[in-house]
């Protein structure tokens, strides 16, 4: 198998875990563990992991100055972004949450438009439109089965977490141009941990193990292991052969695969409203994302 093939197999493979983990992580919350004490047990040990793997990565020295920009890193990739995801998905349903995730993409090239001032096309602003009109289509009609406590307000917090999420690619794009990764991740994740540990502390503590299934504690190692270090290493992979647009365009089966997922075990149903939202939402992505005619394709 030719590196580019087994990048785009890892990429694959990344979505796939991506979209088994709604459903995953849906299992697990509020029953066993609350939203905020999951959320210290998956930077907790991502941490411990990261930090591990970096003992066998070359060395390399952060300059001071970068700091400041691995610490904004940590609060809108780690902190901001999952205590927000998990949260909403509490309330939430699997499906509502991976089609509202889409959006990233749309997010991020509104974001670079306002911070960085790049220019925008007319099919992109048109694209961005459709996406959030369906978006808030989700949010204010998106009813859902089982345990859907707050669909409303659940899909609201998934969107911060998308919006939370494009806010970190743009802060951490330079030190992936600087820097191995490995270096600063782990900086990363532990500044993350830092930020997390007063919302997550009290919950983690209100946890009795007893009473907790070894099936669910075995999903929540699934989602510290697979969910967090071990996509991101196989992101690593993947950016070494395609090029970032590639990769991008992989969170867009994270819904396909969420759906099967959550419908084939019961946990979700495929309703009118989350099929329109999804039509509007990935038709505004395609406009976004789709290469300019000018260029020829990228």
């Amino acid at each position: 198998m030719s590196k580019r093939n087994l990048a785009l197999f890892g990429a694959t493979f990344v979505s796939i875990i991506y979209g088994v983990t709604f459903t995953i992580a849906k299992d697990v919350m509020p029953t066993y563990i609350d939203a905020y004490g999951f959320i210290f047990l998956r930077v907790g040990g991502s941490v411990i992991l990261f930090w591990l793997a970096w003992l066998f990565m070359p060395k390399e020295k952060i300059a001071l100055t970068d700091f400041p920009r691995i610490i904004a890193a940590a609060f809108f990739g780690v902190a901001f972004n999952m205590l927000t995801f998990f949260k909403g998905l509490s309330l939430t349903s699997p499906i509502s949450a991976a089609v509202i995730m889409v959006s990233t993409p749309m997010i991020v090239l509104t974001l670079s438009a306002l911070i960085m001032k790049e220019r925008m096309q007319k099919r992109m602003v048109l694209g961005i439109i459709l996406g959030l009109v369906g978006t808030a289509f989700l949010i204010l009609y998106g009813k859902s089965i089982g345990n859907a406590t707050n669909a409303g307000l659940g899909n609201f917090l998934v969107l911060l977490n998308a919006v939370s999420y494009g806010f970190y690619l743009i802060t951490v794009k330079k030190l992936m141009d600087k820097y191995n990764a490995f270096t600063f991740v782990k900086w990363i994740y532990l500044f993350g941990f830092i930020m997390v540990l007063p919302f997550g502390w009290s919950q983690f503590q209100a946890v009795n193990w007893a009473m907790v299934p070894d099936a669910i504690s075995w999903k929540i190692a699934f989602v510290v292991v697979f969910s967090t270090f071990f996509t991101y290493l196989l992101n690593l992979l993947s950016m070494r052969e395609l090029k970032p647009t590639t990769v991008a365009v992989f969170i867009y089966l994270q819904p396909v695969f969420a759906t099967i997922f959550a419908i084939g075990l019961g946990k979700d149903d495929l309703s009118m409203v989350k099929i329109v939202s999804a039509i509007l939402i990935f038709t505004g992505v395609y406009l976004v994302s789709s290469p300019s005619p000018s260029k020829g394709g990228e």
